[in-house]
């Protein structure tokens, strides 16, 4: 037995063939064309036997010519034709490049294999053998794959299975092996699995026809399968439908919804089972035909029910999906939705149906608490039926994270405040975003910028701003719409996003808005339109020049317009002194013939000035500032007036003359206007000689006097002219003896000002000013001067003084026809001067403090040696003479009741001691005159 066993086996390894037996309906080709089987939505068998004694007989001669026909059209070499087959059967071909294997196909669907030859066939006996086939589309619709699984297992050793298919245009009815005319291609199938192999085609076309084979290889042997055609949409095994879970609808329905496990490309119909327990007798099948959910009874809480959902194809054939992964019903604490994502100032409302153990409470025993930290008022709770209770939150503000919670928990709890650990989430953004856009000064791009805060955006969320364009302007409304776009926008370094439009259309409306994406939904901020157009920053003015006028001294700015733009502009000047901190001042100008005037305080300073224009009606934004334009400090009028000066007069009796050097302060800009090139000084004298000099660089001139009368004019120059209004000096013999100074005293107040006092005689002559100078003797520095005004009797001046050291102070009279004689003092006066001198009560004032400190110690202290006096010396009867012999403790005699002549003595002493205490400082507050200091 076992040697005939083996003997067939190696037999049938060497002869076998493959046929297919088709649990479907199929096509019948004719004579001359293959036979292809289209595959069905289901697995099939695949039947191989193996041959008999000879049964073939030759053909007619319309078989042999078409046989001969089919040859020459595949461009196989002429062999005699096969044997003839009857009525009833039929051909089935596949060819190589130089060789056609044929297999018979009787009407009962039994295959016998053919090689074409010379030789008549000889085969041995039948033996059957099956394989059970399956082909399906993955759900996500990029592999098809067939599976083979050995029905015999003998046939498992030494097998290598190739699949060999070719891709037709053609519909499944239409095509046949006479349409084989593309690229045959070979997918490898993977047998390592004991009992299966499988193959796969990747990236199939959904809706060409796949035409099919197999070709298998036992030991030597290579066996075909007939020709097999599908529709890979036809075979879709889609995956199962997503995200299983529980919604409510306002009136407290329950519906159990999922999602489509993708976009599919046709719809789907569903089932949904529902199980008291594990075992399949527990299930209950629902069938569901378009819809994503499927409303169930609310009864179902009670218990724990799983709930589970498959899909296939509605319309056509395929495959059912896998199930689903189980849905627990049985949950203590269900809220609906269990998470929310919302914006900020909206209102949303939460469901909850809250479990006990295994018995629901009744929803007016319900309470809801945000984040366990605050009860929501029981003004906004709905009782939507006996189970569900609802509660509303309005205007929502946006949720600040909470270290890596991003969310507001919201607790549904018994009102015995019992609340379970599960809880809804609350997400709140706020997408009020501002979206700005700018057109380039070329109008040839819009640029538009947003940000958004990237603290409160949630984890794993994304923003990308859509849009759509309208044909001219934008709406009175803007809105959102289906068919918007998005647009690139890149991130910049402080948050914010930057989106350009290129090109443009000028005229065009512009609507967008920010899409908040999220795991949990979609978000989107109020759409705003923009019109290139109204929204151009012009590019700046050029050529800038900038200007102080000659002889009127006005700030003159001169431009050009920037290109691409109208007449119809406004303008904005800024300008400053150039310095290292510069404070600009803006002049406006609208409709300006591209230059403007404006008058400036300082003239003899260097100024910078830009310009930036904008449209006259206000749309579209500020161009840039331009490029800075700088004034040249020159010379805009002669000179105001001449310098002030003043004279040394030094003795030279060796020559007996006098030799005087003049000295003055140099000319401040705002009166040279705004240089000196050199000073004159124009010399007369009593017998009415006159000349002048000149000093380029310097503030000094010396000449000597020796006429009795001799008039100095000082005047300054500069590329203008010279100044119009001078200082003269008359140096007058017989008016340097005039003396009209009676007293004069100096003050220091502190170390910076000193006040000068003096007083005048009568006098006939007219003061036209005074000249007062100072030195430290202790030092040897130079002079200084100052004019004062002839009507005033007080100066302070203001300069560095050592108050230790000494110093002099000379005042001199100045009159039209010389310099009067001086009075000088080389001390500071001591005391006060109490009608004019205010000062001094600055010197006092710290000393009134001081004393007035002194006296508050003073009067502390002697409060309370009082009291010492008072507890120490009175209750003692050797002290007192009204005391003795008295016992206070069983009296019960108080201070306040008892004898107070011993009270009194003390008293009286401290009292006179403080009101001579009060009496000194109130003769001291007479002397000093500052009683209003004191008192305030």
């Amino acid at each position: 037995m076992r040697r005939r066993r083996s003997a067939l086996q190696s037999k049938m390894y060497w002869q076998i063939i493959l046929t297919m037996f088709v649990l479907l309906d199929f096509l019948q080709m004719a004579v001359a064309h293959c036979m292809v089987h289209q595959v069905p939505a289901r697995n099939f068998t695949l039947h191989c036997t193996l041959l008999n004694e000879t049964f073939l007989s030759p053909f007619s001669a319309e078989v042999v010519e078409s046989w001969s026909a089919l040859r020459r059209e595949h461009g196989a070499s002429e062999t005699k034709p096969p044997l003839l087959v009857n009525e009833e059967s039929f051909l089935c071909c596949l060819w190589s490049d130089n060789n056609i294997d044929c297999s018979l196909y009787r009407a009962s669907m039994q295959a016998r294999k053919f090689i074409p030859s010379e030789i008549s066939i000889s085969a041995s006996q039948e033996i059957d053998s099956n394989w059970n086939i399956e082909c399906w589309l993955k759900g996500k619709l990029d592999l098809l794959v067939c599976s083979l699984r050995f029905l015999k297992l003998y046939l498992r050793a030494n097998l290598k299975v190739n699949l060999l298919y070719a891709v037709s245009e053609l519909s499944v009815g239409d095509v046949s092996t006479s349409s084989l005319k593309g690229t045959v291609t070979v997918a490898q199938c993977d047998c390592s699995a004991y009992d299966e192999c499988e193959c796969c085609v990747p990236s199939p076309r959904l809706n060409s026809t796949y035409i099919m084979w197999l070709k298998a290889v036992i030991g030597v042997t290579h066996l075909w399968s007939p020709l097999m055609s599908v529709k890979p949409i036809d075979i879709v095994k889609p995956e199962p439908p997503l995200n299983l879970h529980l919604e409510m609808t306002e009136k407290g329905q329950l519906k159990i919804c999922w999602s489509d496990p993708q976009l599919m490309p046709y719809p789907l119909q569903y089932e949904v089972k529902i199980s008291a327990n594990s075992g399949q007798n527990g299930w209950q099948m629902v069938q569901v035909a378009l819809e994503t959910s499927l409303a169930i009874d609310n009864a179902l809480l009670d218990s724990s029910y799983l709930v589970q959902v498959r899909c296939r194809n509605r319309r056509g054939p395929g495959f059912w999906s896998d199930w689903s992964t189980p849905y627990n019903l049985g949950a203590e604490v269900l809220y609906f939705p269990p998470k929310i994502l919302t914006s900020v100032g909206s209102n949303i409302s939460f469901h909850c149906i809250y479990k006990n153990k295994t018995e629901i409470v009744v929803s007016k025993k319900i309470v809801w608490w945000l984040n366990l930290a605050e009860e929501i008022p029981e003004s906004q709770y709905t009782l939507v039926n006996d189970r569900v209770s609802k509660v509303t939150l309005f205007n929502l503000k946006a949720t600040k994270p909470r270290g890596s919670f991003f969310y507001n928990a919201l607790y549904c709890c018994h009102q015995n405040r019992e609340c379970h650990h599960r809880y809804a989430e609350l997400y709140v953004v706020d997408v009020n975003i501002n979206i700005t856009c700018e057109t380039d000064g070329y109008l040839t791009k819009m640029t538009c910028r947003w940000s958004a805060n990237p603290n409160t955006l949630l984890l794993g969320s994304s923003l990308q701003l859509r849009y759509y364009r309208s044909k001219i302007y934008c709406s009175d409304f803007p809105s959102t719409s289906p068919k918007s776009e998005v647009k690139e926008c890149h991130l910049q370094k402080n948050h914010s996003y930057e989106c350009t439009f290129q090109p443009i259309f000028l005229l065009s409306g512009y609507t967008m808005w920010i899409e908040f994406n999220h795991s949990l939904g979609t978000l989107e901020s109020s759409p705003a339109c923009v019109v290139p157009a109204d929204v151009v920053k012009l590019l700046p003015p050029s050529n800038v020049k900038a200007e102080i006028t000659r002889n009127v001294g006005l700030l003159n700015v001169s431009w050009t317009n920037p290109v691409f733009t109208n007449n119809d502009l406004k303008f904005q000047i800024r300008y400053a002194v150039n310095r290292k901190e510069i404070a600009w001042e803006l002049y406006e100008v609208s409709n300006a013939p591209r230059s403007a005037v404006i008058k400036v305080q300082k003239l003899c300073v260097e100024y910078v000035v830009q310009v930036r224009c904008r449209e006259l009606d206000g749309s579209g934004y500020w161009s840039n500032w331009s490029r800075s334009a700088y004034t040249l400090v020159k010379d805009i009028k002669a000179p105001l007036q001449g310098p002030e000066f003043w004279r040394i007069i030094i003795e030279d009796p060796a020559r007996r003359q006098k030799n005087v050097t003049l000295l003055w302060k140099p000319l401040m800009k705002n009166h040279s206007l705004c240089s000196v090139s050199r000073y004159v000084i124009k010399h007369q004298t009593s017998g009415n000689t006159t000349w002048s000099e000149y000093v380029d660089n310097g503030t000094t001139c010396s000449f000597p006097w020796t006429e009795h009368t001799h008039t100095i004019t000082v005047l300054a120059m500069n590329s203008i002219g010279v100044s119009s209004i001078n200082f003269n000096l008359t140096l007058s013999q017989q008016m340097s003896t005039v003396s009209v100074v009676q007293s004069l005293s100096a003050y220091p107040v502190n170390s910076t000002c000193v006040i000068l006092i003096w007083t005048l005689s009568p006098q006939i002559y007219v003061i036209t000013s005074f000249i007062i100078e100072w030195k430290n003797l202790n030092k040897e520095e130079e002079m200084k001067w100052v004019r004062v005004p002839p009507n005033i009797s007080k100066y302070y001046i203001y300069d560095h003084f050592i108050l230790i050291e000494k110093y002099q102070f000379s005042l001199y009279p100045v009159f039209a026809g010389g310099v009067g004689k001086s009075r000088s003092t080389d001390r500071f006066t001591q005391g006060g001067y109490e009608n004019e001198n205010n000062a001094s009560l600055y010197l006092v004032l710290p000393i009134v403090i001081s004393t007035s400190v002194l006296l508050l110690g003073a009067l502390l202290v002697s409060h309370q040696r009082m009291k010492k006096l008072f507890w120490e010396d009175v209750p003692n009867p050797k002290n007192c003479s009204w005391a003795q012999g008295v016992n206070f403790q069983k009296n019960g005699h108080s201070l306040k009741s008892s004898h107070g002549h011993c009270l009194l003595k003390h008293w009286a002493s401290s009292q006179a001691s403080y009101t001579e205490l009060l009496d000194d400082f109130s003769i001291y507050i007479q002397k000093t005159g500052s009683t209003d200091t004191i008192q305030s």
